[in-house]
């Protein structure tokens, strides 16, 4: 499908039947505020979680954290690692941080969302990540980690490389009590619009770092300008379960 000044690009549909639409990257552009009223069927309920396996398996336990070392070591030597550390340390990235730590002395970790280790590769390289980024900097203090999806040998993996397993399925909904870097990379919007829906005010959110997707990204999913009309590319309850990533 093609128009004088537009390109839209469908991918195969999903195991659900729906279509992933890649759109082409749009300049900035403000949106009207509004606002916010909360639905009573958005309000989860949070909930005490243990994992489904109640046994830690020795051998394979051995053998997972003999994986998230070898990932570590794969992210400390290559070039992202070294490109990342750089970035990190720009003046205006390290502002951010000491903004939102304010007096405090480092920024508590929160990791959400991050998958089987044990089953997947990508979930084991992004806590390296995490675990690496803890020992580069300093401010940067405990970690705790919540997957609905983690056993009970992954946990103990967990516990056994410095991380607290939250034994609460917050939904996301954690209210930034102190300073907090929310480790979030390939979340789904739900999620984060969970978070700063707890978090929505000034306070809150200025004690929050967020490391995720990017909010314009999902924005561009949700609708997009063609010709000066708003198409909406998803109905409006989806489009309330991200209200508040758009508005931020």
């Amino acid at each position: 499908m093609a128009a004088s000044t537009k390109v839209l690009a469908l991918e195969s549909p999903t195991q659900t039947g729906e279509w992933t639409v890649v759109l082409p990257r749009k300049g900035r552009h403000r949106r009207n505020s509004r606002k916010i009223t909360i639905a009573k069927g958005q309000q989860q309920e949070q909930q005490l979680w243990v994992p489904t396996d109640l046994e830690i398996d020795p051998e394979r336990q051995s053998k997972l954290m003999h994986k998230i070392q070898a990932c570590m070591k794969k992210i400390e030597n290559s070039q992202f690692f070294l490109a990342f550390l750089d970035q990190m340390q720009i003046p205006k990235v390290l502002n951010h941080f000491h903004r939102v730590l304010g007096s405090e002395s480092q920024l508590q970790m929160v990791i959400y969302g991050i998958g089987s280790i044990e089953s997947h590769e990508t979930p084991r390289l992004q806590l390296s990540l995490a675990l690496l980024m803890k020992r580069k900097f300093s401010w940067i203090g405990d970690i705790e980690v919540f997957d609905p999806v983690l056993s009970a040998t992954e946990s103990q993996v967990l516990e056994d490389l410095g991380c607290s397993v939250l034994s609460l399925n917050e939904q996301g909904r954690r209210e930034a009590k102190k300073s907090t870097l929310f480790f979030m990379p390939h979340c789904e919007a739900e999620l984060y619009n969970n978070l700063l829906q707890a978090n929505w005010g000034v306070e809150s959110l200025n004690r929050i770092a967020l490391f995720g997707n990017s909010f314009e990204t999902y924005e561009q999913h949700v609708s997009f300008k063609y010709y000066d009309q708003e198409v909406s590319l998803m109905n409006s309850s989806v489009a309330e379960s991200v209200t508040h990533i758009l508005d931020a």
